[in-house]
């Protein structure tokens, strides 16, 4: 009986972490570029008391055997990387990256991070920064007297200065990695590279299976709220069916421990 309370509460602890899950997806349904996550379960260890095969008697072995389950347990947890809607901004120094590939970034601490949000600033040296202070890589410098910005599908930087010249600014490198779900997410739409996911694999927006850059636009979410609240209902009654099989056994227990 004591058992049934332990299996009991793992499988509340896992759906507890499946709704803290569920509940970031949902907080974060109007965050721009961000994705959505997966809980996957697994089976804890299971105790043997008899094992398939053993042998009954001298000549006869038994059919089956007898296992106990010990729980459940949370397996995995990752972001699911599929394409979200794009938004219209206006904005000349926003872009997305319609289809595959994230967008290297240094932090200001050194390090290169790697990013599905393009809603980029000019900074006070006229690079081009997230609003966490992020720089672009590699870096690109907007001339202060450019009357536009252009940025073309396979990620070059073009502007237009007064004396209707045009000229090269920089180009847009995109990364790939051979496993994305082993990225490591950082908070800030930022994301680190792990022993899991490889080296990362650069390239130019358009080819090599590398998506294309749309101007002026940003990837929403890509949380679906109504299967997300669908998928909160059912890790409710889940956990409310733990609850019951612990009030069970421990009603059970009760009335062993109460026999006169």
């Amino acid at each position: 009986m004591i058992q049934t309370l332990h299996t009991a509460a793992t499988a509340l602890e896992a759906q507890s972490a499946n709704i803290e899950r569920i509940s970031n997806d949902l907080a974060n349904v109007n965050t721009d570029g961000y994705k959505r996550g997966k809980t996957e379960f697994s089976e804890l260890m299971y105790k043997t008391d008899k094992e398939p095969g053993a042998q009954v008697g001298a000549a006869s072995q038994t059919p089956v055997g007898i296992q106990t389950g010990l729980g459940v347990k949370v397996g995995a947890s990752h972001k699911i990387f599929e394409q979200g809607a794009a938004k219209q901004t206006g904005n000349p120094l926003d872009f997305m990256v319609e289809g595959r590939g994230f967008i290297p970034v240094q932090r200001q601490n050194g390090e290169i991070a790697y990013t599905r949000v393009g809603a980029f600033h000019r900074d006070n040296q006229g690079r081009m920064v997230l609003s966490n202070g992020c720089q672009l890589v590699p870096n690109v410098v907007l001339p202060a007297n450019a009357i536009a910005i252009n940025i073309k599908p396979n990620g070059e930087i073009s502007a237009q200065l007064p004396n209707a010249e045009e000229t090269t600014l920089g180009q847009i490198q995109l990364a790939t990695f051979v496993n994305e779900q082993g990225l490591m997410a950082m908070g800030d739409g930022l994301y680190r590279p792990t022993a899991a996911t490889g080296a990362p694999i650069q390239g130019i927006p358009g080819e090599d299976g590398l998506g294309q850059i749309g101007q002026s636009a940003l990837e929403a979410s890509n949380v679906n709220v109504a299967s997300s609240m669908v998928e909160m209902i059912q890790t409710q009654r889940a956990y409310e069916m733990g609850t019951k099989v612990m009030g069970i056994a421990d009603q059970m227990l009760n009335a062993t421990v109460n026999l006169k």
